[in-house]
């Protein structure tokens, strides 16, 4: 026979079992819980590579040493004083900006183009998936063949058309000015069906009573977007600006893959200078101090646009 308890008389099996049942049954505990997971899962693949990093940035580790010097912040103030840094964050931020102008504006024109019913409308979807869905690497390799300035697709196009003359062809990758343009245009198409995702999600949560007052009140179209439809989805569409700018500003396999950071560093951003300099320079401690710059960016980001978005929800 199971023991009782003296008190209540029930199986003290049934007694330990209570402290049990009463945690699964507290929402509060049963979410920390299930993100319990998550949190570790981030905490390793993210924390620890971070405080690897911020110790490999204080000391002078480089490729194949087996010894480590504390050096304090002298990695710091090398790379403050390198004229090759400053110019790899104007073009970070510039290469993030105007590409996530460009897909934020393009993305909501696709999502408003989407939302509406058509024949053929899951293919469209479909090939608007398609840059998102392919391995950037491999797409990135099909645009280098894009815009080589021997066989470019373009360059014979827009001479087919008497656009360019035989010997005016431009380079793309090879001129400053077109080698940014160029690496902007790969990252928008990159971008823009996650974009256009979210906020064809946001269009979809609009009540129809709203479309349906706004028609009965005679709102034209431009009326209807800007009164109705970019008020309402302006919080989806900063959460879209903010993946865009965190995957923009953090890559470098575009640059990698198309121009190296050239020509004459022109397309170099951080996350590039970076790889070249701790990777293939052998400077681990340089490198993790560059990438180390890229954090307090993305926290600033983070905190405006996530603030910005909470004020901007229509209660």
């Amino acid at each position: 026979m199971k023991p009782l308890h003296i008190a209540t008389g029930q199986p003290a099996q049934d007694q330990a079992r209570q402290p049990a049942q009463r945690l699964a049954d507290d929402d509060r505990w049963l979410g920390r819980a299930m993100l319990a997971p998550a949190v570790i899962y981030i905490a390793l693949l993210v924390g620890f590579p971070f405080m690897l990093s911020i110790y490999y940035s204080l000391s002078d580790a480089t490729v194949g040493s087996q010894v480590l010097h504390f050096v304090g912040l002298e990695n710091f103030r090398r790379v403050l004083e390198s004229s090759t840094f400053w110019r790899s964050l104007r073009n970070a931020l510039v290469f993030t900006l105007v590409s996530q102008v460009l897909v934020v504006v393009l993305a909501k024109m696709l999502a408003l183009a989407l939302y509406r019913d058509f024949r053929g409308k899951w293919l469209v979807r479909l090939l608007i998936l398609l840059p998102w869905v392919a391995p950037i690497s491999l797409g990135t390799i099909g645009w280098l063949w894009i815009f080589d300035p021997v066989y470019s697709i373009i360059n014979w196009t827009l001479a087919a058309v008497g656009v360019l003359g035989p010997r005016n062809w431009p380079v793309w990758l090879g001129q400053p000015d077109l080698a940014m343009a160029s690496v902007i245009v790969v990252d928008v198409w990159r971008l823009l069906p996650l974009a256009t995702v979210i906020i064809l999600a946001g269009l979809s949560g609009i009540p129809q009573d709203i479309h349906d007052a706004a028609a009965m009140d005679g709102a034209g179209f431009w009326r209807h977007l800007f009164l109705i439809n970019i008020p309402l989805v302006m919080p989806i569409m900063l959460v879209a600006l903010l993946f865009g700018i965190v995957f923009t500003f953090t890559d470098m396999i575009i640059i990698y893959v198309l121009t190296r950071g050239g020509p004459y560093d022109t397309t170099q951003v951080l996350a590039s200078l970076a790889f070249f300099t701790g990777i293939q320079g052998g400077d681990l401690a340089e490198g993790a101090a560059i990438s180390l710059f890229l954090f307090p960016v993305l926290v600033a980001v983070v905190i405006v646009l996530l603030t910005v978005a909470r004020r901007t929800e229509v209660t």
